[in-house]
């Protein structure tokens, strides 16, 4: 793990009581914010690692994970200012990995890797020459149904950091192809329509391999927002715990009803830790960083075994 989080464990212990650990790290949970899934500008976020960590500070959260898509170039400057501005924020290094699964494209996070793991910096080396790829024939399938300047536009979105299809869309939206970033996915960059590019990411297990050797825990990031019916969410959560994952997020900002008591309840079945975080990416009225995020009772937080591993 990094050296945040062990400098966290240390505040962690203060918390806990020999005589029924369960009850304090239940205690310490309802006095810590947790927010375990952001983004910055080094991925698909509107905010610059800087400027997500100062909002973290005014929005309470004490402990944010940085989980930029396929990146940890957003962590070193996010730690620098940290501690630049003396901000009462702890930061737990974090990384999202795009894997295949059975043709869908599923998205698992990272806590607590050493972003400087030679391991884990060729592997996400590899897979942003997969991204980049695949944004360029996106951009080409774009050019081809009269839609010009598609990857110039993205760059420019990205201002320097790794071309998502988030970057298409909002270049989309300049152009006036659509009014939202939902409208064009739906009819540019969702699977058949003009912009699709069949994701070519790693595998689960590879995903898990290299998040535990760079000393980190893998979770399932937004188990609900896959569209797989129960019995292939289920598969997917079972074969995640056989190739030994950690944990699976339970609870996020926007969810259906009964949802997080759900995934709450598969967490359980499948023995994994549950994780909450908001999936932030820019300032907007349904998401922010720490909103509604709090764990059902009877589930085991991802955050349990941290203070049980001091330096």
């Amino acid at each position: 793990m990094s050296i945040a989080i062990f400098h966290y464990q240390t505040v962690m212990m203060v918390f806990c009581d020999a005589n029924n650990p369960g009850d304090a790290l239940s205690e310490a949970s309802k006095q810590v914010m947790y927010d375990l899934h952001s983004h910055t500008t080094a991925s698909d976020g509107l905010l610059t690692p800087e400027q997500l960590v100062h909002r973290a500070a005014e929005q309470g959260i004490d402990v944010l994970a940085i989980t930029d898509h396929d990146t940890v170039a957003g962590i070193a400057p996010a730690q620098a200012e940290i501690a630049r501005a003396g901000l009462a924020l702890r930061l737990v290094s974090g990384v999202e990995i795009s894997t295949v699964w059975e043709n869908h494209e599923i998205h698992i996070v990272g806590l607590g890797v050493d972003e400087t793991h030679p391991a884990l910096r060729t592997f996400l080396a590899n897979q942003h020459q997969l991204r980049e790829s695949r944004a360029r024939m996106i951009a080409e399938r774009l050019e081809k149904a009269r839609i010009p300047g598609a990857w110039e536009g993205a760059q420019k979105y990205a201002e320097g950091g790794t071309v998502t299809r988030s970057h298409f869309a909002r270049f989309l939206i300049e152009n006036g192809r659509a009014t939202t970033i939902a409208d064009v996915f739906k009819h540019y960059l969702a699977r058949g329509k003009t912009g699709y590019v069949p994701p070519q990411w790693c595998t689960i297990e590879q995903a898990i391999e290299v998040i535990h050797h760079s000393g980190g825990q893998a979770v399932v990031a937004h188990p609900g927002r896959y569209r797989l019916s129960a019995k292939w969410l289920k598969r997917l959560l079972a074969h995640f715990a056989q190739c030994g994952g950690d944990a699976m997020e339970v609870a996020q900002c926007q969810q259906a009803p009964d949802e997080r008591n759900q995934l709450a309840q598969y967490a359980r079945q499948f023995m994994l830790l549950a994780s909450q975080g908001s999936d932030f990416h820019q300032p907007c009225p349904w998401i922010e960083l720490g909103r509604k995020l709090w764990l059902p009772e009877g589930v085991a937080p991802v955050w349990q075994r941290w203070s049980h591993n001091e330096p």
